[in-house]
C-alpha cells in the first residue's frame, strides 16, 4: 500500500506548470512576466507588429483594405496579384502545405471579403483565383467563424463558382496539399445544408445521376427494388436521349459532373490510399519483416492526412439522409470499406487514427435504417434481413455451386461465422470465386481493379454475410468510467490546444441524424469523452500535486506533496463479486472497500472527506513514478510526455459510492433511513472505510484480459483516491439515462418527430399548422392587457372587436379573446414529407415561407372584458396583477406558447424573455388547468428567478415544486423543496381544520367535524353546501335589498372580514359578495380534499412522491437534474403534458432533450402537448472546455440554434428595456429591428450623465505597461496588468465618487485575467472603507444571463483578437450594462477585426482617453446624457491614478477628522448631517462648502507623477478597521480633491507608518477617554 510522507506545500494559486487546470487563489495571480515570453500559443501566433510589418498586409492596404475600397476610385482588381499571392504566399508551385500563419493574415486582412469574392467572375477567374478562395472559406471553418457570409453581396454568383470548384481538376493535376485543401472544401460545403444556395448546388452531386458510375449489375439489382427509382431512371434517361438529339454538343448525363464528380474523387483516394502505405507483398512477408513506409516524411503526412479526411467526408456523407441515399450504394457497389480495411494504411503502426475513422465509417455504411424513406430499421426486423440474405445464398449454392453445398445445408448460424464461410471458400478456385461474387452474386463490379484478389473477394463475402453485433449491445457492455487508455487516446480526447486543422475519431452534430438511435448514440459519446476530458485535467493535476516518489529500501511507493482532491489507499479489498444475472457476461455487482486515513488532513479537508455521499463518484489510481532511466527512454527523440507519463500513472478505475463507515463501523452519511436522526452521532476516529461500486463491464474486461495475457491483477495495485466536485461529478447518471432511452422506443409527439430530427417542413410544429380541434378558439388572458387601449395595440394589423359584456362603458381587464378559425393548412403526409428529406429538409430554402408562417396573420378578433369573480371577503383572497404592458410581439409569443405546438422564442439582451415565460405560464395554468408543466432552465439562479416570479402571479403555492439543491437560494421564506411542500400542505391542512372547526362551532355542530379531512367532507356535503343551496332558493325568492344580510347562512363565520359584508341597498350586488364568501369556503374545503392524500399516507416517501405526480402543477427544475433524476421520475410514473425550457440556447443538445422524455409513452404515443423554448442563439452557447469538442464535432450546438438554422419559424421579441439606447446600439446591429421601451428614454436615471465620466461608454486604449502587453504565465491562462490596474483605478475613482460597489461588475475575456483582477482587488480594494469589492468579477461567459448599471471590461489580449472574435461572446460582453460600459483594451488590434466591425465602429467614433469629470458627485450630478461639457483628458494609467491618489487622500483626512470629532459637537454635526449617509455629505454640510467649488485641484491632480504610478501599480494593501463607523458605499458626494502624493501613496499601500491615519476604532477609544476625562473634571 502507499506510505504518506509528509503534506508539503503544493501551489497555491499561482498556476501550475503543466496539463493541470490552473489554481487560482488570493495573492497569488500577478506572476512572473517575464517567464512567459518565449510562450506563443497558435491563437497569438501573429501579433500586430508582425501584421504591420508583413508584405500582404501592404499588399492589402494597397489593394483592398476598406479605406481604399471607399475612395471614388478604388484601385482596379489585378488578377496577377492573386496569382502572385498563391504562388509565392500558399504554396501554390510547391509540394509543401502553405504555412497555417500565411492564410490567417490573409484571411484576417479580409482578402476573400474585399478582393477575391467581389471580383470573381465564372468564365475569367484563374485556377490560382478559385483554389485561393476554397482556402479562405476553409479557413474561416477553421476559425468557426461564420463562412458564407461573405458571399451575400454576390449570392448570384455562388452557382458559377460552384461550377468552378466541381470541374476545378478536368485536365489538372493537383498537388497533394490542393487536394486537401479541395477535400476540405467538400467536407464544408456539404456540412453547410441550412444555406440555401450550398445546399442546391451540393446535393445535385449526390443525386440519382451518381448511379452512372454503379455496375451494370448492381444498377439492375437496386431498380428492380426500387420501383420510384426506376421510373425516375427511366424519365432521366429519355430526357438525356431527346437532349443529345437535339444538340450534337450536349454531355451525356453519364459523364456530366453531377455523375462522375464523387467516383473520380472515390478513384483518387484508393490512387492515394496505395501510394501512402501499399500493401505488403505476401512473397516479402515470407522472407522476414516486410519494409514499412515512413508516414512522418512530409510528402506521406499530406497523403496520410488527405486519407483520414476523406474517410471522414465518407463518415460526414454517410450520416445525413439527403446525402447518404444514393452514395451508400455507390460505396457498396465499389466496397471502399472493404479496401479501406485491407489497406496497408489499415496495418500501419502510425495509422491509429485512421483506424479509428474507418470503424466510424463502417458503424454508419452498416446503420440500421432505409435508405430511401429514412424509416428506421428494428432489431428484429435486422436480423430477419440478415437470415434471409443468408438463406438466399444458400439456396444459391445448392442450386449453381456444387463445390459448397454442405455449407446450403448447414444451418444459418454456421454460415454466419467468420471462420466456417472462410473454409468453405477456400474449396473454390480463385476464377470460380470471382465468378461467384462479381456474376452470380453482384457484390463487386467485374471490372473493379481489385476483382482479381482472392483475398479481397473473401473478405468481401465474409463482410456481407457474417453476422454483426447490434449497437445496443455494444454500449451496454461499453464502461462508463473512462480508463487509462482512453484519458489519453489524442484521437478521442484531444488536448485543449487543438487547431482545427487535422480530422478525429469523433461523430458530429449537425442539422440532421439518421434516426432517434442516431441521435443518442452521437451525444452518448461525445458527452462521455467531454467528461472525460475533464477527468483528465483533475487526475492530471491531483498526480503532479501528490509528488509519488518510490522508496529505494522497501520498493514502496510514497507521495511527499498532497491534493486536496486526493488521499492515499491504506487498504483496498474486493468484497463480493456477484453470479451474472440471466443473459449476462458479466458480474452482477463487484463491490469493494476503500480504507483512508484523515488523520494528517486539515480540518476542512476532513470534513469535505466525511461528506461523501451515496452514489458520489471515485477514482482509483495506481501510481508507479518512472525514475530517470525510464524518464530518458520515454523523452527520446524529443517526444513530449503527457502526465501519465511523466508521473507514471499506470492505471484508472472509476467506482461509485455505496456507504461510509467510521473508524467502528458507523454508518455515516446514510441517506436509507438505516440510522435515525436521534441515534447519528459524529464520526469516530480518523479511518474511513468507503464501500464502493465497481464498473462491471470494465471488471469483466479486466479480468479476461488478465487471464489471456498472464498479466498482473491490477485491483491489487491501487494507492491512491481522487474525488471531484460534486456539481462536475454527475456525469454518470446523464450518460446512465442516455443509454436507457437507447434501450427504449423513443417515442416523440407527431408534430416534432421529423423536425427534431431535421426533416420535414420546419413550420409543421407550430400552432398555426396544428388541427383546429386541439387549438383554444377563445383564450383567456387574464391579466395580460393593461386596458383595451393595450389590447388593441397587441394585436397590429388584426381587427379588434370589443365585446364589453357586464363590463361598464369602457372595458377593463381581464379580457378573453376569440380567434377566427385559421385557414386550413396543408398536412405533412408521407410523401411531401419525403421529399423534403431528400431536399435536405429544413434550411434557409424555405425562408419565405418560415417567415410567413412566423408573422402573425391579418385577421378579426373578437375580445370580451369580464367581470371577474369574487374570490372573497378578505385582502389575501385577492390575486396579483401583471403590471408589465406587453409588446405585441410578446403578446404573440403568449398567444404562441398557449396553443399546442412548438413555440420558439428568441429574447435579445434586456427583452423580457423572463416576464413573457412566466405570463405564458400564469395564463396556461388559467385556461388548462387540469395539466401539468414541466419548467426547465440552465442554471439555479435563472430558475429561482422565473420561480420568484411565478410566485407573485395568481398560481396557487401548492400547485408548485422546485427540484433540485437551488431551491436553497430561493428569496422566499417558504420551501418549495418536496419535502418542504409535503410539511405545507401539512401544516395547511392543520390551519383549514381549525376553520373548520371554528365554522362547526358556529353552525352548533359537533367539533369532531374537523378531526380529518374525511370529516371534514361529510360536513361540507350536510352542513355547508346544504345551507348555501338554501339560502340561494330563499334569496330568488325574496330578491329584496335586505334579503341577502338576514339569510346568509355564514355572516358569524366572516364576521372578522375587513369592512361592511353587506350594504343591504343592492340585492346584485350583496349576492355578488355573498358568493365571493362562497367561493372562499369552497376554495378551503377544495384544499381539504387535495390535503386528503397526505393525511392516508403514512410515510414520507409516498407523501413525497404523490406530492409530484400529483399534486403539483408546474415543476420546475434545471436540466442537470432532469437528467441525472430520469430513472426515478420513470419510476414514479411522472406525468406532464407541457414543457417551458428558458434559456435554451444555453442547453446541450442531449440535456434538452432528455427533459422531453421524463415520463413514459402511453400506447405508443406522447403526452406532451407543447414545447415553449427561449432563449437566444446570438448569445454565447453552451459551454464545453475542450476546444475540439466544439469545433470539430459542434458539441457546443444547442437544440434551440440547430431548430433555428434549420428555418423553424420563431418569434423575436423586438424592444429592450435593460440599456440606455446608446448602449444597445453598440449590439442591437446583431438583432433584426430591435428597438427599446419607453422606460429606457422616460426615465430619469437613463436620461441622466454618469457622474464624474463625460460619455456612458468609452473604448479606452491601453498600451503596454513597462513594454509588456499580454502575458501567459501558463498556456492559455491569459493575463494583462496594464488593464487589470486601469479597470481597478477607474472602479476606485467610481468609488470614491459615490457610485455603490454593488452597482459595479468587473468582466474579462479570460480567466487569467480574472484571478489578476481578483488579486489587484484584494490587494488595494477589499480591506479599505472606502472602497470595498465590485458586486462581481467575472468572466464574460459565467455573467452570461446577469446584468449590472455599470461594467468595466477588459479585453485582455495584444497579440490577436482571441476568442472574442466569436460575435456572440461579443454580443455578451456588450449587453450587460444598463448605464455605463468602459472597456480596457487595444484599439488598433480590435478595429481590424472584420466580426467586431459594427460594433467598433462605434466604440472607436469616441475618443479612446478617458474622459472625465472629477468634480461631479453621484448624489448632486444633473447632466444631461448628451452633455458632454469640458471633461478633463486622461492621457493614461498613471494620470488616472494620481487622481485618485489625491481623492483618497481627502477622503481619508475627511474619514480621520470625523472620527475624531468631540462629542459635544456630535449634535451639531449630526443636525448638519441629518439625512446624509456618506462622509463626503457630512464634510461638505459641516465645512459649509458648495459641490460647485470642487474644481480647485483638478488639473493638479491630474499631473500625475512617478509617485502617482507607483500608488496604482504596486499590489499592496491597505490595513484599515472593516468595522468603521465611516459608511463609503454610500451613494453620495465627496468632498473636494486636494492634492497629496503622500495619500496617494498611502492607498497604494506603500504609506509610510509615521503617517497611517487612525483607525475608526482609535478614534473612538481616543473619544472615550475624552469623555472619562470630562466626566472627572
Amino acid at each position: 500500500m502507499a506510505r504518506f510522507s509528509g503534506r508539503g506545500r503544493g501551489f497555491r494559486g499561482r498556476p501550475r506548470p503543466g496539463r493541470g487546470k490552473p489554481q487560482a487563489g488570493p495573492g497569488a495571480a500577478i506572476v512572473d512576466q517575464e517567464q512567459s515570453a518565449s510562450y506563443r500559443p497558435m491563437g497569438a501566433a501573429l501579433t500586430i507588429q508582425e501584421i504591420a510589418a508583413d508584405k500582404l498586409t501592404k499588399i492589402a492596404e494597397e489593394n483592398w483594405s476598406t479605406a481604399m475600397r471607399s475612395k471614388p476610385k478604388p484601385p482596379a482588381f489585378k488578377p496577377s496579384i492573386v496569382d502572385q499571392i498563391y504562388t509565392s504566399e500558399l504554396n501554390g508551385n510547391q509540394d509543401t502545405a502553405p504555412k497555417l500563419k500565411r492564410i490567417m493574415l490573409l484571411e484576417i486582412s479580409q482578402y476573400l471579403e474585399n478582393y477575391l469574392w467581389p471580383n470573381f467572375d465564372e468564365k475569367t477567374a484563374t485556377y490560382q483565383h478559385v483554389m485561393s478562395i476554397i482556402l479562405m472559406v476553409n479557413e474561416k471553418f477553421r476559425e468557426n467563424v461564420p463562412a458564407w457570409d461573405g458571399f451575400k453581396q454576390r449570392e448570384d454568383a455562388l452557382p458559377g463558382f460552384f461550377n468552378r470548384v466541381v470541374t476545378l481538376k478536368a485536365g489538372r493535376q493537383l498537388r497533394q496539399h490542393e487536394k486537401v485543401a479541395y477535400l476540405m472544401f467538400a467536407i464544408n460545403a456539404f456540412q453547410s445544408l441550412e444555406n440555401s444556395a450550398v445546399r442546391a448546388r451540393v446535393l445535385k452531386l449526390a443525386s440519382l445521376p451518381l448511379w452512372h458510375a454503379l455496375s451494370k449489375g448492381r444498377l439492375q439489382l437496386e431498380l428492380h427494388a426500387h420501383e420510384q427509382l426506376d421510373k425516375a431512371w427511366r424519365r432521366l434517361a429519355k430526357r438525356d436521349a431527346k437532349a443529345k438529339q437535339s444538340d450534337p454538343a450536349y454531355i451525356p448525363a453519364a459523364k456530366q459532373p453531377e455523375a462522375v464528380f464523387l467516383p473520380q474523387m472515390l478513384d483518387e483516394f484508393l490512387q492515394v490510399l496505395d501510394e501512402v502505405a501499399p500493401a505488403a507483398d505476401p512473397e516479402a512477408m515470407q522472407e522476414g519483416e516486410p519494409e514499412v513506409a515512413d508516414l512522418a516524411t512530409p510528402g506521406n503526412k499530406q497523403k496520410l492526412l488527405y486519407c483520414e479526411r476523406f474517410v471522414e467526408f465518407l463518415t460526414d456523407l454517410l450520416s445525413q439522409l439527403p446525402t447518404r441515399r444514393f452514395i451508400r450504394t455507390l460505396l457498396e457497389d465499389r466496397a471502399i470499406l472493404t479496401k479501406c480495411r485491407m489497406s496497408g494504411l489499415f496495418q500501419h503502426p502510425q495509422a491509429r487514427l485512421f483506424v479509428q475513422l474507418v470503424d466510424l465509417f463502417q458503424f454508419y455504411m452498416m446503420f440500421p435504417i432505409d435508405d430511401h424513406t429514412g424509416d428506421p430499421v428494428s432489431d428484429e426486423d435486422v436480423t430477419a434481413a440478415h437470415y434471409e440474405k443468408v438463406q438466399q445464398v444458400q439456396r444459391l449454392f445448392f442450386k449453381h455451386v456444387p463445390k459448397l453445398r454442405d455449407l446450403a445445408l448447414a444451418n444459418c448460424g454456421s454460415v454466419e461465422k467468420t471462420d466456417t464461410l472462410r473454409k468453405y471458400l477456400n474449396l473454390l478456385q480463385p476464377e470460380e470465386l470471382k465468378f461467384l461474387v462479381t456474376q452470380q452474386l453482384r457484390l463487386v463490379a467485374e471490372d473493379d481493379p481489385w476483382a482479381d484478389r482472392i483475398e479481397f473477394l473473401m473478405e468481401v463475402m465474409v463482410s456481407t454475410y457474417e453476422r454483426r453485433r447490434f449497437q445496443t449491445e455494444v454500449i451496454n457492455e461499453l464502461p462508463l468510467y473512462p480508463t487509462e487508455a482512453l484519458l489519453w487516446d489524442e484521437n478521442q480526447v484531444p488536448d485543449v490546444h487543438y487547431t482545427g486543422e487535422n480530422c478525429l475519431a469523433l461523430p458530429k452534430l449537425n442539422l440532421q441524424f439518421l434516426t432517434f438511435h442516431d441521435y443518442l448514440l452521437r451525444n452518448f459519446n461525445l458527452f462521455r469523452l467531454e467528461a472525460t476530458y475533464e477527468i483528465r485535467e483533475d487526475i492530471s493535476d491531483v498526480i503532479g500535486r501528490v509528488g509519488a516518489f518510490r522508496d529505494e529500501e522497501s520498493d514502496q511507493i510514497g507521495f511527499r506533496g498532497w491534493a486536496r482532491m486526493a488521499a492515499p489507499i491504506q487498504e483496498y479489498t474486493i468484497i463480493e463479486v456477484r453470479k451474472p444475472n440471466v443473459g449476462e457476461n458479466k458480474p452482477a455487482d463487484v463491490t469493494a472497500d476503500i480504507v483512508i486515513d484523515t488523520t494528517n488532513m486539515r480540518g476542512d479537508i476532513r470534513s469535505e472527506w466525511d461528506e461523501t455521499k451515496q452514489h458520489d463518484v471515485l477514482f482509483l489510481l495506481t501510481i508507479r513514478p518512472p525514475d530517470q532511466a525510464e524518464l530518458a527512454v520515454l523523452q527520446q527523440g524529443g517526444a513530449e510526455l503527457h502526465p501519465a507519463e511523466k508521473f507514471g500513472l499506470a492505471y484508472v478505475r472509476g467506482c461509485e459510492v455505496l456507504e461510509v463507515k467510521d473508524e467502528e463501523g458507523g454508518l455515516m452519511n446514510d441517506f436509507t433511513g438505516r440510522v435515525k436522526r436521534d441515534e447519528w452521532h459524529p464520526p469516530n476516529g480518523f479511518r474511513r472505510t468507503v464501500t464502493v461500486a465497481m464498473d462491471t463491464a470494465q471488471y469483466q474486461m479486466d479480468i479476461t484480459h488478465m487471464q489471456a495475457t498472464k498479466g498482473e491483477d491490477l485491483y491489487g495495485t491501487f494507492n491512491m483516491v481522487m474525488r471531484r466536485k460534486p456539481k462536475e461529478n454527475n456525469f454518470k447518471a446523464v450518460l446512465e439515462s442516455i443509454r436507457d432511452l437507447m434501450n427504449e422506443d423513443t417515442v416523440m409527439p407527431d408534430w416534432l418527430h421529423d423536425i427534431f430530427l431535421g426533416y420535414g417542413d420546419p413550420a409543421q410544429a407550430k400552432y398555426t399548422h396544428m388541427p383546429a380541434d386541439q387549438l383554444l378558439q377563445t383564450i383567456d388572458f387574464k391579466d395580460t392587457f393593461l386596458d383595451a387601449g393595450h389590447l388593441k395595440e397587441s394585436f397590429p394589423g388584426s381587427q379588434v372587436e370589443l365585446q364589453q359584456g357586464s363590463q361598464p362603458a369602457q372595458p377593463q381587464r381581464p379580457f378573453k379573446v376569440t380567434f377566427a378559425q385559421p385557414p386550413p393548412q396543408p398536412q405533412a403526409d408521407g410523401k411531401s414529407a419525403k421529399k423534403r428529406k431528400k431536399s435536405g429538409g429544413g434550411g434557409a430554402a424555405e425562408d419565405a415561407e418560415v417567415a410567413a408562417a412566423a408573422a402573425p396573420q391579418s385577421q378579426t378578433l373578437t375580445a370580451q372584458s369580464y367581470t371577474p369573480p369574487d374570490p372573497g371577503p378578505y385582502p389575501q383572497d385577492k390575486p396579483p396583477e401583471n403590471s408589465v404592458r406587453f409588446t405585441p410581439v410578446q403578446v404573440e409569443a403568449i398567444k404562441s406558447g398557449v396553443q399546442p405546438g412548438l413555440t420558439m422564442v428568441v429574447g435579445p439582451p434586456g427583452t423580457g424573455k423572463t416576464d413573457t415565460a412566466v405570463q405564458i405560464m400564469h395564463v396556461l395554468y388559467h385556461n388548462c388547468p387540469g395539466q401539468r408543466t414541466l419548467l426547465i432552465t440552465h442554471s439555479n439562479q435563472a430558475l429561482n428567478d422565473l420561480f420568484e416570479k411565478i410566485l407573485e402571479r395568481d398560481v396557487p403555492a401548492r400547485y408548485l415544486l422546485r427540484l433540485g439543491m437551488g431551491e436553497q437560494e430561493l428569496a422566499t421564506e417558504m420551501d418549495f423543496s418536496r419535502v418542504g411542500r409535503v410539511n405545507a400542505m401539512l401544516a395547511r391542512r392543520l390551519e383549514l381544520l381549525a376553520e373548520v372547526e371554528k365554522l362547526a362551532r358556529q353552525f352548533g355542530v359537533a367539533e369532531d367535524v374537523a378531526y380529518t379531512c374525511e370529516t371534514a367532507a361529510h360536513f361540507w356535503l350536510l352542513h355547508v353546501l346544504s345551507r348555501w343551496e338554501k339560502f340561494l332558493a330563499q334569496a330568488q325568492q325574496k330578491k329584496t335589498p335586505e334579503c341577502v344580510k338576514e339569510l346568509f347562512p355564514f355572516k358569524a363565520y366572516f364576521a372578522d372580514a375587513p369592512g361592511t359584508l353587506f350594504a343591504g341597498l343592492d340585492y346584485a350586488a350583496d349576492v355578488e359578495k355573498a358568493r365571493g364568501c362562497w367561493r372562499h369556503l369552497r376554495t378551503m374545503f377544495q384544499e381539504l380534499e387535495e390535503c386528503r392524500a397526505f393525511e392516508l399516507l403514512k410515510g414520507q416517501a409516498d407523501r413525497v412522491n404523490y406530492l409530484m405526480t400529483k399534486q403539483a402543477k408546474i415543476v420546475a427544475m434545471t436540466c442537470t437534474h432532469a437528467a441525472l433524476k430520469r430513472r426515478e421520475f420513470l419510476q414514479l410514473g411522472l406525468k406532464y403534458d407541457n414543457l417551458l425550457m428558458e434559456e435554451s440556447a444555453q442547453i446541450l443538445e442531449i440535456e434538452t432533450f432528455i427533459p422531453m422524455l421524463l415520463q413514459r409513452q402511453e400506447d405508443g404515443y406522447s403526452r406532451l402537448k407543447r414545447v415553449i423554448l427561449i432563449g437566444d442563439h446570438h448569445q454565447l452557447p453552451p459551454v464545453v472546455k475542450n476546444m475540439a469538442f466544439q469545433k470539430y464535432s459542434h458539441l457546443d450546438q444547442s437544440l434551440f440554434t440547430r431548430f433555428i438554422r434549420l428555418g423553424t419559424p420563431y418569434i423575436q421579441l423586438n424592444a429592450q428595456g435593460r440599456a440606455r439606447p446608446s448602449l444597445a446600439k453598440l449590439y442591437n446591429w446583431r438583432y433584426e429591428a430591435l428597438g427599446d421601451l419607453p422606460n429606457v428614454t422616460q426615465q430619469e436615471r437613463f436620461r441622466k450623465a454618469n457622474a464624474g465620466l463625460a460619455y456612458d461608454y468609452q473604448f479606452i486604449d491601453t498600451p503596454d505597461f513597462e513594454g509588456r502587453g499580454e502575458t501567459v504565465p501558463v498556456p492559455y491562462f491569459f493575463q494583462n496588468l496594464a488593464e487589470a490596474e486601469y479597470v481597478v483605478t477607474l472602479y476606485q475613482y467610481m468609488r470614491l465618487l459615490g457610485y455603490p460597489a454593488d452597482k459595479i461588475s468587473m468582466l474579462t475575456t479570460y480567466n487569467g485575467q480574472k484571478a489578476l483582477l481578483k488579486d489587484v482587488v484584494e490587494r488595494r480594494c477589499a480591506h479599505h472603507p472606502a472602497f470595498g469589492v465590485p458586486h462581481k468579477i467575472a468572466t464574460v461567459d459565467k455573467y452570461q444571463g446577469q446584468q449590472n448599471d455599470y461594467i468595466l471590461l477588459s479585453l485582455v489580449r495584444t497579440r490577436a483578437v482571441g476568442h472574442i472574435r466569436d460575435v456572440r461572446r461579443l454580443v455578451v460582453a456588450l449587453s450587460r450594462a444598463r448605464l455605463g460600459l468602459y472597456i480596457f483594451g487595444r484599439a488598433e488590434l480590435f478595429a481590424n477585426c472584420y466580426e467586431l466591425r459594427p460594433a467598433m465602429k462605434q466604440l472607436l467614433a469616441r475618443p479612446q482617453q478617458l474622459h472625465l469629470h472629477p468634480s461631479e458627485r453621484v448624489a448632486s450630478c444633473r447632466r444631461n446624457l448628451n452633455t458632454v461639457g469640458k471633461p478633463v483628458v486622461i492621457p493614461g494609467l498613471p494620470e488616472l491614478a494620481g487622481l485618485v491618489g489625491t481623492m483618497a487622500a481627502q477622503w481619508e483626512a475627511h474619514a480621520q477628522k470625523q472620527a475624531m470629532q468631540p462629542e459635544t459637537d456630535g449634535e451639531a454635526v449630526q443636525e448638519a448631517t441629518a439625512g446624509a449617509d456618506s462622509p463626503a455629505v457630512a464634510a461638505d454640510a459641516v465645512e459649509g462648502e458648495a459641490p460647485a467649488n470642487r474644481v480647485n485641484s483638478t488639473d493638479e491632480a491630474v499631473q500625475g507623477t512617478a509617485s502617482h504610478r507607483d500608488a496604482v501599480c504596486t499590489s499592496g494593501a491597505v490595513e484599515a478597521d472593516e468595522g468603521s463607523a465611516v459608511d463609503a458605499n454610500a451613494d453620495e458626494p465627496m468632498p473636494d480633491v486636494v492634492g497629496d502624493t503622500k495619500a496617494s501613496q498611502k492607498v497604494a499601500g506603500v504609506t509610510p507608518a509615521t503617517d497611517a491615519a487612525p483607525t475608526a476604532d482609535a478614534a473612538e477609544a481616543k473619544r472615550q477617554e475624552k469623555q472619562k476625562a470630562a466626566a472627572k473634571d
